[in-house]
């Protein structure tokens, strides 16, 4: 049973999955499809071709499935997809793609925090976490477990590898390598991501191998395929140090110093 508060305006080309509830004077334009048991808050808009999955919660006054704030974008059709389980929370933006991609994506089971902007064709793994007034310009990619510190801005085209963490006010104008901690004003990697590493089960062994890849990269004074090469000679074997050399030779902004 799907329960729409009366003082909401649900368009007719709307799908809605079982037991899904949106509430008071919520507004859905357009050929949404909203999954089983999704919550829509008061004074949610949703517009356009927007899919979101099952379990979310979407609280008061996000607005998602808007047009790109992008001066290229010529009315093209183009989407947004949430994934299962994701919150999405007071004043959050999330704007769909243009033809670029065609698609602005965020995973299952993320948390966007209040305020935060995620802009168009951008692509969120699962398990993204975006604190408040967190910003995403567009064609941002974030890989899976990545957190983005509160006030923190993203420019266009940068990537955030998976498992890595952004302190709060931070300013990423290049990639960030996954399994990495950044801080400071201005805004370096200074680490890896020791505590949320220890917290999702990773080993004691494969920490030790990302701190040395870090100081592989960071601290031995080598250009970025020398570093490559010195990493795949020591410790290609492990799979987390793989991702961060197959994240190296696939980064087109450099990565952040």
């Amino acid at each position: 049973m799907v329960d729409i508060h009366k003082t909401a305006t649900v368009d007719g080309r709307a799908e809605l999955g079982e037991g899904v509830v949106v509430g008071p004077y919520a507004f859905i334009s357009g050929p949404a499809v909203i999954g089983a048991g999704t919550v829509i808050g008061p004074y949610v808009l949703i517009e356009g071709a927007v899919s979101i999955g099952q379990r979310c919660r979407v609280f008061s006054h996000a607005v998602l499935g808007t047009i790109p704030q992008d001066m290229k974008f010529e009315g093209e059709e183009s989407d947004l997809k949430i994934g299962d389980g994701t919150t999405v929370r007071e004043f959050v933006t999330v704007n769909r793609g243009t033809k670029a991609s065609g698609t602005t994506r965020v995973g299952n089971d993320c948390l966007l925090m209040a305020y935060a902007h995620v802009a168009h064709d951008c692509v969120l793994g699962d398990n993204v976490g975006l604190a408040n007034g967190a910003t995403l310009a567009g064609h941002v990619e974030i890989g899976d477990y990545a957190f983005i510190g509160g006030l923190s801005a993203i420019h266009q085209f940068t990537r955030v590898g998976k498992h890595a963490y952004i302190g709060g006010m931070s300013r990423v104008s290049q990639d960030i390598i996954p399994y990495a901690l950044t801080a400071s004003e201005p805004t370096r990697v200074v680490g890896i991501n020791v505590v949320g590493l220890q917290r999702r089960g990773f080993t004691a062994e494969t920490r030790a191998a990302l701190k040395k890849a870090y100081q592989i990269i960071y601290r031995e004074d080598l250009n970025k395929g020398q570093a490559v090469e010195k990493l795949k000679a020591e410790l290609a074997g492990v799979a987390e140090v793989r991702d961060i050399i197959d994240f190296l030779e696939t980064s087109d902004r450099g990565i952040l110093k």
